[in-house]
């Protein structure tokens, strides 16, 4: 994996993350790798403040906040690593 171009080890790293039980994560891990996918994918993240209304929102806006100043690959890279990490344990 560590050979190929980063988008297809970032598609490599989603279609693992698809395999995972998402409910076995913790939820600052899920909400980290969401705001990773989201940056990665759609650029980055806009400044508009949403309310949160629950604490997993205040969480989601953390998770923004934390990787907002990462460029697209940046993130793809940290998502790849935490993709595969998490895969490691799985297996162990």
């Amino acid at each position: 994996m560590d050979n190929l171009p980063l988008e297809e080890r970032f598609d490599e790293a989603v279609d693992i993350a698809n395999t995972m039980s998402q409910a076995s994560l913790p939820q600052d891990v899920q909400l980290r790798l969401y705001a990773l996918y989201k940056q990665s994918t759609l650029g980055r993240a806009t400044h508009r403040f949403v309310y949160p209304q629950d604490l997993r929102n205040a969480f989601k806006m953390n998770a923004w906040i934390q990787i907002n100043h990462l460029s697209q690959d940046e993130a793809k890279e940290q998502y790849i690593q935490a993709i595969m990490e998490l895969a490691q344990k799985k297996s162990k």
